[in-house]
């Protein structure tokens, strides 16, 4: 069985080239999970557990088609590929039923969560019950494929040719329980690449390139807390292809690292909306920070 959320669309969640934002999508995945958990157990006193005590551990989202404002909602369709004794995986895909009416469908995204129940008041993850697990299994989907990998930790050398970015937490990036939301990572490693990208290019004449996002992995290790002092991203790229490249990124404390990212980027030419290669003059530059 399948969950399905109906989810409105806003001006505000295009970005410059008319599409929906990389970091809105996830924004919508998460609107359409807590929708699912909402109804998991109802009828019962706990039934809440899911819905409000819940961290991501790991994201993996696949774009696959952009997706421009329309003014009906986008549909999300959500089940359950795994259920362990501490977590569990979340699938989406995000589409739009086809305007033919012939039952075919515009997708848009596919995507995965990891999901840990957690303790707030101490701090800690903890085990799913036997109701919880219960919940879950009327969603429970075999997953096409194996996991993939964690993302590994920067080397000192890689560490050493990345470019850094002070990372501000604002107020309002942070949640009831005083952790950093999911989303909002996304938006600082988009941030980060940002900066990485005009830093490479500056003083160069080069401008930075027109891209649209393919993939983004995100392993969450430590929460993101509210401090008045800037953290630390480090970002770098780590593959150039011949239209596409990967951005490698890290969050740490000056002690500890809090989170990892690794996304792949499509070169595009913004008039003719498909991937491009890049000026040679650029690639040779991105080339040589690898």
């Amino acid at each position: 069985m399948r969950h399905l959320y109906q989810c409105p669309m806003r001006w505000a969640d295009l970005d410059l080239l008319g599409h929906v934002n990389n970091v809105t999508y996830v924004d919508y995945l998460q609107e359409a999970r807590v929708h699912m958990m909402r109804e998991l157990g109802q009828g019962r006193a706990t039934h809440d557990d899911l819905e409000d005590g819940v961290v991501v551990v790991r994201h993996e989202v696949t774009y696959l088609s952009p997706l421009g404002l329309r003014f009906r909602p986008v549909s999300i369709e959500c089940w359950v590929t795994e259920v362990r004794a501490a977590s569990f995986t979340i699938a989406y895909e995000v589409f739009h039923e086809s305007d033919e009416g012939d039952g075919g469908r515009q997708v848009y995204l596919r995507a995965t969560t990891l999901l840990t129940p957690y303790v707030f008041a101490e701090e800690r993850p903890r085990r799913l019950t036997a109701e919880e697990k219960a919940d879950l299994a009327p969603y429970v989907e075999a997953a096409p494929g194996p996991p993939t990998a964690r993302i590994a930790a920067l080397g000192a050398d890689e560490r050493a040719n990345a470019r850094h970015y002070p990372l501000h937490v604002r107020f309002s990036d942070v949640d009831l329980y005083r952790h950093v939301n999911n989303v909002k990572y996304f938006e600082y490693f988009q941030e980060a690449r940002i900066r990485l990208m005009a830093d490479l290019t500056r003083d160069t004449g080069l401008r930075p390139p027109h891209v649209v996002v393919a993939q983004t992995d995100v392993d969450y290790v430590r929460p993101i807390l509210l401090r008045p002092t800037p953290y630390d991203v480090w970002s770098r790229v780590s593959r150039v292809g011949t239209r596409s490249m990967t951005v490698d990124a890290e969050i740490d404390d000056g002690t500890q690292t809090l989170a990892r990212s690794r996304v792949t980027l499509v070169f595009w030419d913004p008039e003719t909306e498909r991937s491009t290669e890049p000026d040679p003059a650029l690639h040779a530059l991105l080339s040589r920070t690898c």
